[in-house]
């Protein structure tokens, strides 16, 4: 086993314990939400969902991106990964929705909330938090996959916090309201992360270029790659969370040869774009004959 395949095979490991802990708690709150009647419960465990969704697309991505690809997936499954963040992503919206709405219904007359239970079930909370960011820790300066599932987890500690909060205004001051404003606040909190999840997913599914790609800037940067006349047809996607992909067109000049330009134009990618999948087709430059076609294409 290398080195590489051990640090993926413990960060697949640390990731599926901290999955486990997470959807297990948040049923937890989800029970003790209804139980209660703490509105602010109830808007974490569905912050906690989101952790939940984080995380397994983590995990998923480490999972799908060790399945070779056949001849009916030439690009294996990872669109899987997509669709599913997309379907629960639409989930969440309708549960941000619901704890929204109930939270309006509770202004004028709030309900009583057992703030005993609330503190120590979101005191519980907070725990898992903290064992999920030790357990990321050493693997979010590894991999960024793993990172955005360390940030997941951080976010969803300040919630715990926030019922934590309400919980104490509630039992010490009778601060009924304090339930509401803390569910609305953390429901608030859900509703944007959720609208980043939708339009990520709605921009792998259309193929379109990745936001912190700049078209302009990648086709100068091949431009400068001595040699290079033309760069045109340049198409950039993402194939999965964290795998972009680039075709394109470029005239090289007859002087040159097709394999070391090749070559330094993918480093150019690698380097200042991140992609590591790139096709590349070399055409002869007009009155010019460099190379053939067919022996000068990249994938």
């Amino acid at each position: 086993m290398t080195h590489q395949h051990a640090h993926t095979g413990q960060n697949r490991r640390r990731l599926a314990l901290v999955l486990a802990l997470t959807a297990t708690f948040a049923i937890v709150e989800l029970g003790a939400g209804l139980l209660s009647g703490s509105l602010a419960l109830l808007a974490d465990a569905a912050h906690m969902a989101t952790d939940v969704i984080g995380l397994g697309l983590a995990l998923g991505a480490i999972w799908l991106a060790a399945r070779p690809a056949g001849r009916r997936a030439t690009y294996g499954y990872y669109r899987l990964e997509v669709l599913a963040a997309l379907g629960n992503a639409l989930l969440l919206f309708a549960v941000a929705g619901y704890i929204l709405y109930e939270a309006w219904e509770r202004l004028d007359s709030p309900p009583a909330v057992a703030a005993l239970p609330m503190f120590l079930v979101g005191l519980a909370g907070l725990g898992v938090n903290l064992v999920g960011l030790l357990l990321l820790r050493a693997g979010s300066r590894e991999s960024l996959n793993v990172r955005a599932a360390f940030l997941e987890v951080a976010s969803d500690a300040l919630a715990s916090v926030a019922v934590l909060v309400a919980a104490v205004l509630t039992g010490l001051f009778s601060w009924t309201w304090a339930d509401s404003l803390f569910a609305v606040l953390i429901g608030l909190f859900v509703v944007p992360r959720t609208l980043h999840l939708v339009r990520a997913a709605l921009d792998v599914l259309l193929e379109a270029t990745p936001r912190r790609i700049d078209v302009d800037e990648l086709e100068r940067g091949l431009l400068d790659v001595p040699g290079v006349r033309r760069v045109h047809d340049v198409h950039v996607w993402t194939i999965t969370s964290g795998w972009d992909a680039m075709s394109g067109h470029v005239e090289v000049s007859a002087d040159r040869s097709c394999g070391p330009v090749l070559r330094e134009m993918r480093q150019v990618l690698r380097d200042r774009f991140g992609i590591e999948h790139a096709t590349i087709q070399v055409e002869e430059p007009s009155a010019e004959v460099s190379c053939s076609a067919d022996a000068c294409r990249s994938g």
